[in-house]
């Protein structure tokens, strides 16, 4: 039989709990959990909830999503819990943010990821998933002109993506939006601004973590509904450190990509669990 807790003994002492760090200060709204689990839990309901009111808004659903391994719990609990049974899957049209100019079959391709996960389970029409051909020659012109086929049936003003899920890398890239890369630079030399820069683009050279890459780019991304960031482990503190000390700062977004996204009329809200709060460990060490 367990011993009874002491009387001396608090349950802060016999479970060491952690205590909530303070959510950084970055641009848009964070949201804070215990865990990538509570993490994703809170991203999922916003998705969740967005994507049916989308739906009754508009008639359909247009969410664009990023590969790597951080979103994989994400996709995985989309498809097998029972709470997200009902997501409007036969309204929505699935995009992907960004892909390396690998083939479809190759183990680095994001759309295989995504596809595998998402596109062969949940009953979503083919015709409303949109791979990038990453391989052709003019594979930034080619996505771009679908998205506004696709799009341009909605009303103007309505003619945007929804959702946009994005990641940040530990040196502050997101999409494939590399410190310093051909793809940044030139919509930053635009403004951002709608109109005034491609909305995708081939990223290569020197600045961009091979193989070379076609993104989405900040007119597009900023241009979205909602867009949110999720970002998890203690891998990611002195990155977040870094965006809550220069998030005012002139040009940082040259080297930190991720304080590009800014939405001209929409909502960035930031998806965190407590080890990826700077103030955790400065909340240890103090």
């Amino acid at each position: 039989m367990l011993d009874a807790m002491s009387d001396a003994e608090s349950p802060s002492e016999v479970f060491e709990l952690e205590p909530q760090p303070p959510a950084p200060k970055l641009p848009g709204s964070v949201v804070v959990r215990p865990d990538p689990d509570g993490v994703i839990d809170a991203l999922a309901a916003d998705l969740f909830i967005h994507a049916h009111n989308c739906v009754r808004a508009f008639g359909d659903f247009h969410l664009a999503l990023s590969g790597g391994s951080t979103p994989v719990p994400l996709y995985q609990r989309l498809m097998i819990d029972p709470m997200f049974r009902e997501f409007p899957w036969g309204r929505t049209h699935l995009w992907i943010v960004d892909e390396r100019r690998v083939p479809f079959d190759d183990e680095r391709s994001n759309f295989k990821m995504i596809s595998e996960i998402i596109g062969d389970h949940s009953g979503i029409p083919r015709e409303q998933v949109h791979p990038m051909f990453a391989l052709a020659d003019d594979a930034d012109v080619q996505y771009a002109q679908t998205l506004r086929d696709v799009l341009g049936w909605r009303e103007r003003g309505h003619d945007r993506l929804d959702y946009v899920l994005l990641g940040m890398g530990s040196d502050g890239h997101t999409a494939s939006l590399f410190p310093r890369s051909p793809a940044l630079l030139e919509t930053l030399g635009a403004g951002g601004a709608p109109g005034s820069a491609p909305l995708v683009r081939i990223n290569a050279g020197p600045s961009v973590t091979p193989p070379d890459r076609v993104t989405m780019t900040l007119p597009l991304i900023n241009a979205s509904r909602f867009i949110g960031v999720l970002v998890t482990g203690k891998g990611k503190r002195q990155t977040l450190a870094a965006i809550e000390r220069r998030r005012d700062e002139p040009r940082a977004e040259e080297e930190l990509p991720i304080l590009g996204v800014r939405p001209l009329g929409g909502e960035l809200r930031w998806y965190l669990d407590f080890g990826a709060c700077p103030a955790a460990e400065a909340g240890r060490s103090g």
